[in-house]
């Protein structure tokens, strides 16, 4: 059975979306898909215009380097890099110069309230910090869109609220577009807008209440 049946989305620039539902219903193929990781059977994916079935492999690599975010539930960070030098990987791979990548990396840690914390390696870091590190790293490159899967998955309430707290306000102040894949309640409530899919269908498509 196909992961995604006839799903027809359009995310607005500046969106802050949540996808919920069971296990197995699709949502972490639907991240995939929007984020050129895997390509669809049928169908099209467009990205600020841009059908990525007209991509090759390296301008899809190209596009999701520079203009999208990936944050995943087991924050995937270099083990014996500091916290300034997983954010600045990004801007390493891309050539950017080095004194530019660790302008923009301190910057990107001082918005996540980690600038303290720079020198810390991952595992001298809590879960929410880790997680504060992965997002900052996500969006150094002021990407269009940030595509996170779970990422309070691993935390406490009080910490996963903390991390909504921090994409809520990255939405306002930078216009990033966000879409999270999550099972966490707590997050789909304060939502501003709601997807549940079902056995690979979308189920429903409403609006939350204005973030808190």
């Amino acid at each position: 059975m196909p992961a995604l049946r006839g799903v027809d989305l359009a995310i607005g620039r500046g969106e802050l979306v949540t996808v919920a539902g069971p296990s197995g219903s699709g949502k972490s193929t639907l991240l995939h898909l929007l984020g050129g990781l895997d390509e669809p059977d049928a169908g099209r994916v467009f990205v600020d215009g841009t059908d990525l079935a007209t991509l090759g492999e390296r301008e899809r690599t190209l596009l999701r380097r520079r203009r999208l975010g990936f944050v995943f539930q087991t924050f995937n960070l270099v083990p014996v890099l500091s916290a300034l030098e997983n954010v600045e990987y990004p801007l390493l791979l891309d050539g950017r110069p080095a004194g530019e990548r660790r302008d923009r990396a301190a910057e990107a840690l001082a918005a996540v309230g980690l600038a303290a914390r720079s020198g810390h390696r991952p595992d001298q870091l809590s879960g929410g910090e880790r997680q504060r590190v992965a997002i900052a790293r996500a969006v150094v490159h002021a990407p269009l869109a940030l595509l996170a899967d779970e990422p309070t998955g691993n935390l406490d309430s009080a910490t996963a609220a903390g991390i909504l707290d921090l994409l809520l306000a990255l939405r306002r102040e930078r216009g990033t577009t966000i879409v999270i894949a999550t099972h966490d309640p707590a997050l789909v409530a304060r939502s501003p807008r709601r997807l549940v899919l079902r056995d690979g269908r979308i189920e429903s498509d409403s609006a939350g209440e204005a973030p808190r």
